[in-house]
Parts: C-alpha cells; sequence; structure tokens
C-alpha cells in the first residue's frame, strides 16, 4: 500500500490569544505540529502534504524538511477545502491519510490500524461531546456519515461517539468526491467528513474505529489544553520508562523534552528535565532537579541534586554535583568526578581525576589523576580569542590558583594554593606565585578609627 499522509495546519488558533501560529506551540520543548510529523514519519509514508495557511512562512521556516511537500490554503473555507488543496499532489493509486496539526498525541499502532481498514475514520467517545461533529451509525452499527453539532438535532447531540477528523481513504475517491462537497450547513464551510456519508450512498464499507482513550484525540485548541496535553504526554513517557525498567521517583514529576534512552536499572529522582536525545547507561542515578540536555551519561555515574549537563559526555562511575555545571564540549574519563558548584566547558578531564568545590575550568585538557583544588579558575579568554590549558597526569593544583591560558603543567606538576600561573611549569615542579605577606601591627579598621576621631 502506498501511503501519503495530508496534515491540516493552517488554522489561526484565535483562541490561543498568541501571534505564534498554534502549530508552533511548544508541546514537551517542540511544537504541536513536529509531534505530529514525527508520528506520521514512523508509518514510511511516501509523501508528506502539510497544509499551510496562516503564518505559512513561520511555519514553514520552523519545521522545513526534505521529506514535507507544503500546500497553501489561501482561504480557510474548512477541512474538505484544505484537503482538495493538497490532492493535485497526491497520486490517484495510494491511500490518503489526513491529521490534525493540534492533535499531537495520536498513536502510531492507532494510525497504522486505521489506514488498513481505509476508507476509515477515528472515533472517540466522550462524557462531553458538546462541539463535536456526532457520528451515524445505522441500526447494525455500520457508519453513515457524521453530522455537525451545529447542525444536529436534539436527538443526534445525545451520541457520545464523536468524529475526530482523522481518516484514512483511497486517494482515487477523493479526488471524485471533494470537488462534490457543498458547503450548505451552519458555518458554511466545506466539511470533510462529508465524503464518508458519500461514500457510504455509494455503496462503499466505511470502517469506524473507536480510539482507545479520548486522550489520544485531544485537539489543542487553547492554553488550557495545551497543559492538559503536557500532562498527558508527561505521564505517556514516564509510563514507557517504567515499562522498559526504570525506577521513577515520582512519576508525575519527570519531564522528557526529547528522547530518553536508558539502560537497566537507572534510578531518576523527581523534577529532572531531559531535553533532546539523553542516554543514561546502566545502573546511572539522577538526582532531584537536574536538567540533561543532549548528552551521554556512562554505566554506573551518579548526577547529584541540581545539576546541570548541557551537550556533555561521561564515561563510567563518573559522579556530577550537587549543583554542578557541564557545559557543551565536556568529556569526562572513567571514574572522574566534578563536584559542587563547578563550572567547566569544552573540557577533558581524565580517568580519576576531580574538580571537586566551586571551580571553573575552560577549554582545558586534564590527564589521569589530576587534583583541582576548591576555587580555582582557568583563565581562558582574553577578550577576543580562548587559549587552552593543558594539564599533564598526576598533577595537584593547590585551592584558589589562577592558571592564565595559554598554559601546560607537566606531568607531577604540582601549584601552590592561592598561585597566579602565568608560565609553563615542568613535570615534577612546583610553582609558587603569591604577593609577599605583610604584618602591620596595630591595625584598626575603618569603623575603630572613626570611633577614635569621634572620642577626641
Amino acid at each position: 500500500m502506498k501511503l501519503e499522509v495530508i496534515i491540516l495546519a493552517a488554522g489561526q488558533g484565535t483562541r490561543m490569544r498568541s501571534e505564534l501560529p498554534k502549530v508552533l506551540h511548544p508541546l514537551a520543548s517542540r511544537p504541536l505540529l513536529a509531534h505530529v510529523l514525527e508520528t506520521a514519519r514512523t508509518l514510511a509514508p511516501l509523501r508528506m502534504h502539510v497544509v499551510v495557511g496562516h503564518g505559512a512562512e513561520q511555519v514553514k521556516e520552523a519545521l522545513d524538511a526534505p521529506d514535507i511537500t507544503w500546500v497553501l490554503q489561501a482561504e480557510q473555507l474548512g477541512t474538505g477545502h484544505a484537503v482538495l488543496q493538497a490532492m493535485p499532489q497526491v497520486d490517484s493509486d495510494s491511500t490518503v491519510l489526513v491529521l490534525y496539526g493540534d492533535v499531537p498525541l495520536l498513536k502510531p499502532e492507532t494510525l497504522a490500524q486505521l489506514t488498513e481498514q481505509a476508507p476509515a475514520l477515528l472515533t472517540a467517545d466522550l462524557d462531553d461531546p458538546g462541539g463535536y461533529g456526532r457520528v451515524l451509525r445505522d441500526d447494525s452499527g455500520q457508519l453513515q456519515g457524521v453530522v455537525e453539532h451545529k447542525d444536529a438535532t436534539e436527538q443526534q447531540r445525545v451520541i457520545a461517539e464523536i468524529n475526530t477528523g482523522v481518516l484514512a481513504y483511497p486517494a482515487a475517491l477523493l479526488k471524485d468526491y471533494l470537488p462534490r462537497v457543498g458547503n450548505a450547513n451552519a458555518q458554511g464551510e466545506y466539511y470533510l467528513p462529508d465524503v464518508l456519508s458519500m461514500a457510504v450512498e455509494a455503496g462503499h464499507c466505511v470502517a469506524a474505529l473507536r480510539a482507545d482513550s479520548a486522550d489520544e484525540v485531544m485537539g489543542i485548541n487553547d492554553r488550557s489544553q495545551l497543559a492538559e496535553a503536557e500532562t498527558l504526554y508527561r505521564a505517556q513517557q514516564a509510563q514507557a520508562l517504567m515499562a522498559a525498567g526504570v525506577s521513577l521517583a515520582d512519576p508525575a514529576r519527570i519531564d522528557v523534552r526529547g528522547t530518553l534512552e536508558c539502560g537497566r536499572d537507572v534510578f531518576i529522582d523527581v523534577n529532572c528535565v531531559f531535553e533532546g536525545r539523553v542516554v543514561l547507561e546502566d545502573g546511572v542515578t539522577v538526582g532531584p532537579n537536574c536538567v540533561l540536555r543532549h548528552c551521554r551519561v556512562g554505566a554506573g555515574s551518579t548526577v547529584h541534586a541540581m545539576s546541570h549537563i548541557d551537550e556533555a559526555e561521561l564515561a563510567d562511575g563518573c559522579s556530577v554535583g550537587p549543583y554542578a555545571r557541564l557545559r557543551s564540549g565536556t568529556h569526562l574519563a572513567t571514574g572522574a568526578r566534578i563536584g559542587n558548584f563547578v563550572e567547566t566547558k569544552k573540557t577533558t578531564i581524565g580517568a580519576g581525576s576531580k574538580v571537586n568545590h566551586l571551580s571553573y575550568v575552560g577549554d582545558a585538557t586534564l590527564g589521569k589523576g589530576v587534583n583541582v583544588g576548591a576555587g580555582t579558575i582557568t583563565c581562558n579568554y582574553d577578550g577576543i580569542n580562548k587559549h587552552p590549558t593543558k594539564l599533564g597526569d598526576e598533577v595537584f593544583i593547590g585551592s584558589n590558583s589562577t592558571l592564565v591560558a595559554p598554559l601546560d603543567v607537566g606531568d607531577g606538576g604540582f601549584v601552590a594554593a592561592g598561585s597566579t600561573v602565568t608560565r609553563e611549569i615542568p613535570g615534577d615542579t612546583l610553582a609558587v606565585s603569591r604577593a609577599k605577606q605583610r604584618n602591620i601591627e596595630g591595625w584598626k579598621t575603618p569603623k575603630q578609627r572613626a570611633a577614635a576621631d569621634a572620642d577626641q
């Protein structure tokens, strides 16, 4: 079966009360339309056609990709009219799946089942179906068509089964029926579901597939629904992680805004945020209130509370935090340790090396077994260029040291606490660079001097 997907994304979304097109509003940090596109791609369609209108250029700029064909609906005259704009680019011998850019929680398996039954409509049962089109069935349960809420009789409005708008349909039939859809209804629009009753009248059997949950077919029309979808999405991600063997301290307090791949026996504490692609290997522990973005954490490593890891890579058995920040380009070798209130950037830290307290290390390479004392700073930026610092194996940097790059410290080099180092240190050498200490006897503080002057 050749499958082509048409995604309707032309609406303004006035109830969002925003300058941003509705389909670009973020769900888990990605536009609503991006979620729909991702789901559609799992079906391996021949082509994806996205119908845009309001904010068309903005939508295209945000989500353009080689597998998307953009279709402009200059006037928003209804869903039937929107699909009709894409049909000239659709092969007549394909099956068309119609999706919506503001319905982001559909499951691939639901859509796969729907396309296998084309022509078919996806429906759902709602406790409160008000405002939705109702599905009409005959006495044998066979679908006969859809009536919009404003056009429905009181008896029809009692029906709980609603039209989700998602349907799979042979392209040849759509090309035949869509030009004949009229707009003699309360909205004065060309309704896509009218092609269902037209198919029934022509003797075709139209399937009606009920979604497993109304949550799956939820459309986003305002900020409240967007927040509700965010909650549902987080719950789905949490359930999937636990099903894969991940332990969550509280499934309601994890936020996955990308892809999170976990090995065996991973533990994630509360209020952690994962952005982009994050990989946690076997036995990783992530403490509370951490943010991990585009990173890999090696087996047996621990990320302690309140730490941020951004575009970094940790080997096995590492320890980070609490309150640490690993920025882009940080690489930790096996057993490396980053302690509290430490920031790193574009730095490689060798096996077993430690930067434990209140330090900044940037544009640096640390060998094996290095110890960086508290309050150490690599001065890597001269106002124009960044310069490297290289510490060899078994280097010891005393507390409160300032390492002015470019700088090399050879294997076994030692920097005394409180030193400002500006020149190369050969291996197995101690560097001391401090101002000479003076002790001034009888020293009085400004407050003491002021009091003495007042007594006089």
